[in-house]
């Protein structure tokens, strides 16, 4: 009689680790649908628990919950622009680009939901998490263009490109995708020295920088 393989051993999450699941859980669902859309029931049943069992996780219901996913989404989309310091710096930012629009690829609802605003979840405290993510892209940028003291033309050309960046993924949701993500990320990387060379006839600090973008293409 051959032996029955031994039955796995139930193994109890940690608080931490619950905690992630449920956010993984509420991430894959706000993914793909605005957050009014999202019960808590939803994010229970995505999840394989009970809705008293999200409620002792997120004491304060599907705002928290929502605050905390967005919180996560936001850490992931500010390692996108994370890039070793290595290399020409428009290749870097075109790696840093890749990343950043898989991440509206595969998040397309809920990134359309999030930078439109307007829903019934939006907030002073989810406004500044999004904010945060353009405020640590404009720092990884100037990081890489190796400036710490920027002055406001420079400072404002960078934000000014970041928010395109931003306008140019919503876009492209509503283009039913198009073009394809490598066409998008490369013609980012054009604009991107085209509103340096244009702030440049106005700036030296941004003429010096184009002139050494220049040089290392």
């Amino acid at each position: 009689m051959t032996p029955q393989a031994p039955t796995p051993a139930y193994r109890r999450l940690s608080v931490e680790e619950r905690r992630v699941q449920l956010l993984e859980a509420a991430l894959a669902l706000f993914a793909h649908r605005a957050p009014e859309e999202v019960s808590l029931d939803d994010v229970a049943e995505q999840a394989g628990v009970s809705r008293p069992l999200v409620y002792r996780y997120f004491p304060g219901g599907k705002q928290q919950l929502y605050e905390a996913a967005l919180r996560s989404a936001a850490d992931e989309l500010r390692l996108c622009f994370d890039e070793p310091r290595e290399g020409p710096l428009l290749a870097r930012l075109s790696r840093a680009l890749d990343r950043y629009l898989a991440f509206v690829d595969q998040h397309d609802t809920g990134f359309s939901a999030l930078l439109r605003g307007g829903s019934v979840a939006e907030t002073s405290r989810t406004s500044s998490i999004v904010d945060g993510v353009r405020r640590a892209a404009a720092e990884h940028i100037m990081s890489h263009l190796a400036v710490t003291d920027p002055g406001p033309r420079l400072r404002m050309t960078v934000r000014m490109w970041i928010t395109a960046v931003e306008a140019a993924s919503l876009i492209w949701l509503d283009e039913d995708k198009q073009p394809p993500l490598d066409e998008l990320r490369d013609w980012l990387v054009e604009q991107f020295l085209a509103v340096l060379t244009v702030t440049a006839r106005r700036d030296a600090q941004t003429a010096a920088l184009v002139e050494a973008l220049a040089a290392d293409i």
